[in-house]
């Protein structure tokens, strides 16, 4: 094991740590050499069953023959840094509870066709910036049917650390990837999806309304959840759906209605 203890946050060697931001470690030096920072035992894992390269790990001592010792075995010439709990705490800004985290090379970008070449039911993502749902989106994406993920241009990063946390490391087990504009329609009709729209509007449709299961291929694009989806998707896409409410309720978190959507709308086998 490669133990390196260090007393300060600002060694150079805990830069992806503790001093660079989420883009720099998007774009170290370029963008074949970016970085992310998965967090805890059970995500590392994840990552590394997915196939992830591992650069080093950042931990507790007590965490090198506890509950990270199968990750240091199965990554032997990984340098492994130890700092105080109360330095975690300073840099992550929380105190984890799983004191572990690991810097992993980040993977080429994949395009729309590689990821949708066989899918059937695929989320797109319209400018959700916000890191918590973006995990979540991933996490009911994963668990209820999805077979991949698009994101528009100016959606938030899945490799975000704290969107890696809470999808518990689903992020690396879903294909993703970015659409070439915010104009994605005819990129996705390409493709050859149906388009549904998660969206109110006057012409929309209950989301358990039998025509939506019945397609073969459908895109299920879901807005940000403060403006929506713009006006332009929502006239322009094949169907407007949505769920229906009770109590008066007008709306769901983004998070939340993308899991509803998902299970609904899943592909069936025919």
């Amino acid at each position: 094991m490669r133990i390196e203890r260090i007393d300060r946050l600002d060694d150079p060697r805990l830069a992806p740590y503790a001093s660079l931001t989420e883009a720099q470690l998007r774009n170290r030096l370029s963008p074949g050499e970016g970085l992310f920072i998965a967090e805890s035992p059970k995500v590392i894992r994840v990552a590394l069953q997915a196939g992830f390269t591992p650069l080093s790990m950042l931990c507790e001592e007590r965490h090198i023959e506890g509950d990270a010792a199968d990750i240091i075995a199965r990554c032997p010439d990984m340098p492994i840094y130890t700092v105080a709990r109360e330095a975690l705490r300073e840099l992550t800004g929380y105190t984890l509870t799983r004191g572990v985290l690991c810097a992993m090379r980040r993977p080429e970008p994949k395009s729309p066709e590689e990821v949708c070449h066989e899918a059937r039911r695929v989320a797109v993502i319209d400018e959700v910036t916000d890191t918590t749902n973006i995990g979540a989106i991933f996490r009911s994406a994963a668990a209820l049917g999805i077979d991949a993920v698009l994101l528009s241009p100016t959606a938030c990063d899945p490799l975000n650390r704290r969107a890696i946390r809470v999808s518990m490391g689903t992020v690396f087990l879903m294909p993703w990837a970015y659409l070439d504009s915010t104009d994605y329609l005819a990129e996705l009709r390409r493709l050859g999806f149906k388009t549904v729209a998660m969206a109110l509007s006057d012409d929309s449709v209950a989301i358990d309304d039998p025509t939506l299961a019945d397609e073969p291929r459908l895109a299920i694009i879901l807005g940000t959840e403060g403006e929506g989806l713009p006006y332009r998707i929502i006239s322009e896409s094949d169907y407007v759906a949505r769920i229906p409410m009770s109590r008066d309720v007008d709306s769901l978190n983004v998070a939340a209605a993308s899991a509803v959507a998902f299970w609904q709308l899943r592909a069936h086998n025919n």
